[in-house]
């Protein structure tokens, strides 16, 4: 089997070497750690009454617990998990959650609850404490500051600040020295994950906990995202006029779908090709998945904004 190639990772967008276990833990600031197995993150916070645990993502699993407990035994502090904030439902970042008791207090977005129960899955309990809008945490002599803005990634994703330690914390928007994942890291809403950026960083803080890969993100890493995003949706509002679809009804006829493929497929490769000109070896894996992300804000930009959209006469 033949693989494709791809260029080569740059060697700012990679973090910390694993340990023998499969995970690195750091310090972010003060008392406020972070995990990562080098594709997804967590994050915690020691206090003087237990841990505050900030998402569970499932491949870190249970060295979340030897993570946590490594640094209270360094520190000397409580490695009971007490307090558990989900960023928003999805299962990559949410579900080791069922690793912790009962005796923890869950943490979420009234959508996070209703999304939970109707997926009725065992791994991820649902929050039993939920916030609108915002709400401010104050535990163990810790601040944590809980906003939901709008829908982007998914419905109820929120930002989690902790001001006392100049982070923000917004999962599944920023992947920090990567290009998105398929369609926008797979996102619900692409206008709202769009203007997402541009809310994280009206926050003041200094170190940003994306949820994915292997190190810890800045301010740059957030406005360099933006700059990426919005050379795609320029160059889709620039490619999509161009291209005429006649020649793709002429060919398949009643297949219709065929035809709908082969010109939104000429439509999207277009419009990245510059962008991955423009970003390969700028952000990792432009040369993979912006295409893919491409093809997501170009269908944006048709039906949620209407652009190129005509009323037959």
């Amino acid at each position: 089997m033949s693989l494709p190639d791809y260029a080569p990772i740059p060697k700012s967008a990679l973090g910390p070497a694993l340990n023998e276990q499969g995970y690195y833990v750091g310090r972010v600031e003060r008392n406020l750690y972070w995990i990562t197995d080098g594709v997804y993150q967590s994050a915690f916070l020691t206090t003087r009454d237990g841990v505050v645990l900030l998402d569970a993502p499932p491949t870190i699993g249970r060295n979340i617990q030897r993570a946590v407990d490594q640094i209270a035994a360094e520190n000397g502090v409580s490695s009971k998990v007490t307090h558990l904030v989900y960023s928003h439902h999805h299962a990559d970042h949410a579900g080791a959650s069922s690793l912790f008791d009962k005796s923890v207090t869950r943490i979420g977005h009234e959508e996070t609850r209703r999304l939970l129960i109707r997926d009725n899955d065992p791994a991820r309990p649902a929050p039993e404490e939920i916030f609108q809008d915002r709400r401010t945490l104050q535990i163990g002599g810790e601040r944590i500051e809980l906003a939901w803005l709008g829908s982007n990634h998914s419905p109820d994703n929120i930002y989690i600040h902790l001001p006392d330690h100049d982070t923000l914390m917004l999962i599944d928007i920023v992947n920090a020295g990567w290009a998105p994942v398929y369609i926008c890291n797979l996102t619900e809403d692409v206008q709202g994950y769009m203007g997402a950026p541009a809310k994280a960083l009206a926050y003041p803080w200094k170190h940003f906990i994306g949820g994915h890969l292997g190190r810890l993100g800045t301010r740059d890493d957030v406005t360099l995202h933006q700059r990426y995003m919005a050379d795609i949706d320029a160059s889709v509002r620039k490619t999509l006029p161009t291209i005429d679809p006649t020649p793709y009804f002429q060919k398949y006829g009643d297949n219709v779908w065929a035809a709908v493929k082969g010109y939104l497929d000429e439509c999207a490769d277009a419009a990245a090709a510059p962008v991955i000109a423009k970003y390969t070896g700028v952000l990792a894996a432009a040369d993979v998945f912006t295409a893919s992300t491409t093809f997501w804000v170009m269908e944006s930009v048709r039906l949620d904004l209407g652009f190129g959209s005509q009323v037959h006469p």
